[in-house]
């Protein structure tokens, strides 16, 4: 009878096409998801792999071996995951991504409650702001806005992300601000550098009205992370557009002013995406569940939103399959 975490290893690589994927997607090494399928292998008497410097690629036996598997192994997953759940005690690794500014501020405080709840679970968090494909990398979910993912993902809106113009009160003394965006160019700019395009990113700033006006700042300053925006922003260095979770601490603690408060830019929601199938882990589920409570708890929908018009509601985003937006 061959081992679960023989079948996952195949799955993974032959997917993946490689050992190195297949590893990340399981939290293994390359070398142990290599033993795995090698030991499947013997084990089945045949060779399931072309192995190469190069590339990996399945053998006739091996593409029919993953056609017989079929989705047998994914309900092999959701038994066991059923078991954790009848048993009443969340349990196993849980692989989270989210982006580094907002992960670090909102939702890793959170962890010491959540383990709190369920300490069966063990995260294995990941922060930065590179996208993710769930499936394929092995993820239970993923916390950001503008993810492009693959069919069988679904999401729940948990929040708007909108930008705005901030800028710190001592850098304002003795300037007028500015009404609407086009006045925000007689400022000194902070501005974005994409890393994946190396572009200069450009923002159209909206009103409660639905008008639109390009947001031109001057490129005084430029920087290819938000987080170094807002705290150039901070130390009296000019005009930036940031988005409402990083503005808001620093706005309540008046260490930053927004400019053109009428007007935002919207980039869409964040959203908490996941992984649809039957029957969720139990790991997974209660953690979907403790972040919507969180947002809900602390009406982030309602403070996270830059413009007039009523916030996204929590309670009636429900369940759908999407390919969002790219930021």
């Amino acid at each position: 009878m061959e081992t679960l975490g023989n079948l996952e290893s195949f799955v993974r690589s032959a997917k993946a096409g490689s050992f190195s994927v297949a590893a990340r997607a399981l939290a293994l090494t390359p070398a142990a998801i290599s033993r795995n399928v090698a030991m499947l292998e013997r084990n089945l008497g045949v060779r399931l792999f072309h192995r190469s410097t190069r590339k990996l690629t399945l053998t006739e036996a091996g593409e029919r071996f993953l056609q017989e598997i079929g989705n047998n192994l994914e309900g092999l997953q959701d038994a066991i995951a059923a078991m954790a759940t009848h048993k009443g005690e969340p349990a196993g690794v849980l692989k989270v991504s989210m982006s580094l500014t907002f992960g670090v501020n909102y939702i890793l405080p959170l962890l010491p409650e959540f383990l709190d709840r369920y300490p069966g679970i063990r995260p294995d968090w990941q922060f930065d702001n590179q996208q993710v494909d769930l499936i394929a990398e092995g993820f239970d979910a993923a916390i950001g806005g503008g993810f492009e993912l693959t069919p069988g993902v679904i999401s729940r809106v948990l929040a708007p992300l909108h930008i705005i113009a901030v800028a710190s009160p001592d850098y304002m003394k003795g300037r007028t601000p500015p009404i609407d965006p086009t006045g925000l160019s007689e400022f000194d700019g902070i501005v974005l550098r994409l890393a994946r395009t190396g572009r200069l990113r450009h923002r159209v700033m909206r009103n409660a009205a639905g008008k639109e006006l390009p947001a031109a700042l001057k490129e005084t300053i430029v920087v290819n992370d938000p987080a170094a925006m807002c705290q150039a922003a901070l130390l009296n260095l000019g005009v930036a557009l940031i988005a409402m979770p990083e503005a808001l601490p620093h706005l309540e603690s008046k260490a930053l002013v927004r400019l053109a408060p009428r007007w935002y830019g919207d980039l869409g929601p964040i959203s908490l995406y996941y992984a649809t199938r039957t029957l969720l882990p139990a790991k997974t589920r209660v953690f979907v569940d403790f972040v919507l409570e969180a947002f809900q708890r602390n009406r982030w929908a309602e403070r996270f939103a830059g413009s007039p018009r009523p916030p996204i509601s929590s309670k009636a985003k429900g369940e759908r399959s999407q390919i969002p937006h790219r930021l």
